[in-house]
């Protein structure tokens, strides 16, 4: 592929991003939508209408779950008749945007984690962390019971129960984290992600309207257990956390420069060591690391007060996000022998979902704050403040935003952790 093509691809990649945070900023049906979702349908419909070559049946065949093969490989194939001039180019191609999924998640995951402050969100959220708790245990009860149900009916079920993991402690971003250090198929990656759309839009459909009067039948209202009185500007600073008004200026360029040359230096000292460990372990020790430098960066106030970090992440993962659909196939992607994958999730989001309220009964946790734990876990930080509102109770922002943010943090290690324990 020639030189200006690779730059054009890496350019679209990049710019076209900042174009969809554009129409989330302008169009309120859209910012309601997301970001992300959006990125991950332009991306489906570009690597699906033929602007980007696929590689034939053959190639498909020799790569089984590779993304590409290196160039030599290839030439090799090409001079023995395997494969054709089209397979080079989407091989090619393959290659940059597995370069581009590599470089955005690394750089997303200590982005995302400089604005945390955990010692004041642990004081100001016991019962946020204990229903935090209590959400970890029915994630894993649920994740471990649907392994042994579909083990044998799901290739790889180890690597997608890691995924769960992640997807449901920290949303896309940990899911792509853990994706990207156990080696998943873009399209095993791309469905989960998908059934997990469907399946998660009625569940916030849920919980944004008549969750709070099913769940008080079961536990305790927020209003009886809490008196109210939060900061307003407390609820302020955070209620912005998917706003991306300002960043543009010339102090906000200033702070993307400086969180970036911090996350630089926290990619550079965890990529740096990773490559002290053998190949196939390098993606796993580096985003372990990666995360371990942003929480421990997240504790110098220097680093902390730096503007735009979050929304920096985020627009990492909108690439990411933009880049991995592009690579989707959907004709494979909906095959029937998906059909147990489907189920895998549904299990864990309502057995989950079932099992957590059940919990919160035993341990007399109220409904708003068992809701906004959900929430935060399931759809990341930025639904936060719109579940709250729904519920009409913004005293839970800044409880459901602390159970987020650390569920970033805990999640890609639980993710890992659970991954290789059951494999």
């Amino acid at each position: 592929m020639p030189d200006y093509m690779t730059i054009l691809l890496v350019l679209f990649y990049f710019l076209f991003p900042v174009f969809i945070i554009y129409l989330t900023q302008k169009l309120t049906f859209l910012k309601k939508v997301g970001a992300v979702v959006l990125a991950y349908f332009f991306g489906l419909l570009l690597g699906n209408i033929g602007l980007i070559p696929r590689a034939g049946a053959e190639f498909r065949a020799i790569l089984k779950d590779k993304a590409y093969l290196p160039g030599e490989e290839v030439l090799h194939l090409l001079n023995q008749g395997l494969i054709d001039q089209t397979d080079i180019l989407a091989n090619q191609i393959a290659s940059v945007q597995d370069d581009l999924i590599t470089f955005v998640i690394l750089f997303a995951i200590p982005l995302l984690l400089f604005s945390l402050d955990i010692k004041k969100w642990l004081k100001q959220a016991k019962e946020a962390f204990l229903s935090l708790a209590l959400a970890m245990t029915s994630l894993l009860t649920a994740v471990f019971i649907g392994f042994y149900l579909y083990k044998n009916l799901i290739d790889e079920s180890w690597k997608i129960s890691g995924m769960l993991i992640g997807l449901y402690t920290g949303g896309t971003p940990n899911l792509a984290a853990i994706s990207a250090g156990l080696h998943i198929n873009a399209n095993i990656f791309l469905l989960t992600n998908t059934y997990d759309m469907v399946i998660g839009a009625f569940c916030l459909v849920f919980l944004m309207t008549i969750a709070q009067r099913v769940f008080n039948l079961f536990l305790p209202s927020f209003v009886d257990k809490h008196a109210p009185g939060i900061a307003d500007k407390q609820i302020d600073q955070h209620e912005e956390i998917d706003s991306f008004v300002g960043i543009l200026s010339k102090h906000g360029l200033v702070e993307l420069v400086k969180g970036f040359g911090v996350a630089l230096i926290a990619v550079a000292i965890g990529g740096g060591i990773s490559l002290l460990v053998p190949q196939s372990s390098q993606m796993v020790t580096a985003i372990v690391l990666i995360t371990t430098l942003g929480i421990i960066f997240s504790n110098w106030k220097v680093i902390n007060k730096i503007e735009y970090t979050f929304q920096l992440g985020m627009y990492f993962i909108i690439v990411f996000s933009l880049v991995v659909a592009s690579t989707g196939n959907l004709y494979e992607m909906f095959h029937i022998e998906y059909l147990h994958l489907f189920s895998f999730v549904a299990l864990v989001v309502f057995g989950s979902m079932i099992i957590h309220v059940f919990l919160s009964f035993i341990f007399k946790v109220d409904s708003d704050t068992t809701i906004i734990t959900m929430t935060a876990l399931t759809y990341s930080p930025p639904f936060v403040p719109v579940v709250a509102g729904a519920l009409k109770n913004k005293n839970v922002i800044i409880s459901g935003l602390t159970v987020g943010i650390l569920g970033y943090a805990i999640g890609n290690y639980l993710g890992l952790a659970v991954a290789y324990f059951l494999k």
